[in-house]
């Protein structure tokens, strides 16, 4: 799975919003803390505030909030707001895909592929960013990677 640019902000700007704990705050200033061209955040704030994510106060004490707890916002709400489902085979659902020959166990495969990603990124919140206390599989997940003596460069 490759996470898109415009993902990985979002997921780090709703982090900082959580970080905040109900002080809003600017654009400006997410996009300052987390090195996010202000142009391209804006956009991504349009769309969490479209999927219902975050949510816009006015004045001169305004920015930007989480609309919700931060313990109620998973990863994956964030990342399904900005590119959609989680794993996706050429936007085909995975449920009735079939594959002849050979390949006839593939779909098993990408099936598998989504049930890991969705055990990590639904069971991480926007909370569990904030605080930096990641949930057990999380920090298996990361320990296997982390010791995997090939070290992946991509």
């Amino acid at each position: 799975m490759r996470i898109t640019a415009k993902s990985d902000y979002a997921v780090r700007a709703m982090a900082e919003l959580a970080a905040a704990e109900g002080t809003p705050l600017t654009a400006e200033q997410v996009a300052t803390r987390q090195d996010i061209p202000l142009r391209f955040l804006f956009g991504i704030l349009r769309e969490l505030r479209l999927a219902h994510l975050v949510r816009s106060v006015r004045g001169p004490e305004g920015g930007y909030l989480l609309a919700r707890p931060a313990k109620e916002i998973t990863l994956a709400d964030a990342i399904r707001a900005m590119d959609g489902p989680l794993a996706n085979v050429r936007d085909v659902g995975l449920s009735g895909l079939e594959y002849p020959g050979a390949a006839a166990v593939l779909p098993d495969v990408w099936r598998a592929v989504r049930a890991s990603l969705r055990q990590v990124l639904e069971k991480t919140t926007f909370a569990d960013l904030a605080t930096g206390e990641l949930p057990p599989l999380v920090q298996a997940r990361a320990r296997e990677y982390l010791d995997d003596v090939r070290h992946y460069d991509t």
